[in-house]
């Protein structure tokens, strides 16, 4: 007979076996990329308004054309010598003020499961001590407010939460965007 096992939570050892795998510069330091290379620098921020120093954050995102270097997306044989060696997918911890960083290249549009286009985005997952599952979250563009006005996800959040999920532009052009876990300005976070 089978019994279910207690719940465990994705910490706080999360990053044991997972640091080799962290990459913040999805560029690997190429300008030849065939796009604009972007820096995002944010926070992440507990309910208490408190840094959270031991999470991770992982980004996932198409080149910029809207080609995820994925064989399930079916463009990805089609993928171009400008996007070689930029596979998309970032990794890093948080810092003791809970910071994170990464440097990459902004994605084009991908198609939405409408037929329409999704604005540029990044898909953003945050693992931490005391979740028993990641959380799931999107990173959109200040700069594309006509594509964020029609993309199919944002149009389904209140318009009150949407900024929550549409970074800021900072000095010397990083965007600045903090994931806040609870409360006043919580982040909206999706159920995948």
């Amino acid at each position: 007979m089978l019994y279910p096992t207690s719940s465990q939570t994705v910490g706080p050892y999360l990053h044991i076996g997972l640091s080799g795998l962290n990459r913040d510069d999805l560029t690997g330091g190429r300008g030849d990329l065939g796009a604009t290379t972007v820096v995002i620098e944010g926070r992440v921020i507990d309910g208490e308004g408190n840094p959270v120093p031991d999470g991770m954050v992982e980004i996932w995102q198409a080149d910029a054309r809207g080609v995820y270097r994925h064989p399930d997306d079916p463009r990805h044989a089609e993928a171009g010598a400008e996007s070689e060696g930029f596979n998309g997918f970032g990794r890093t911890p948080t810092g003791s003020d809970g910071g994170f960083r990464f440097t990459t290249i902004k994605p084009g549009c991908v198609p939405a499961p409408d037929g329409q286009s999704q604005a540029p985005h990044l898909v953003v997952s945050v693992f931490m001590r005391g979740l028993l599952k990641h959380l799931s979250t999107r990173m959109y563009f200040p700069d594309e407010a006509a594509a964020n006005a029609q993309d199919w996800i944002l149009s389904k959040v209140p318009d009150s939460r949407r900024g929550t999920l549409v970074a800021q532009a900072a000095d010397s052009g990083v965007l600045r965007w903090d994931i806040i876990l609870q409360g006043p300005g919580e982040t909206v976070f999706f159920d995948i």
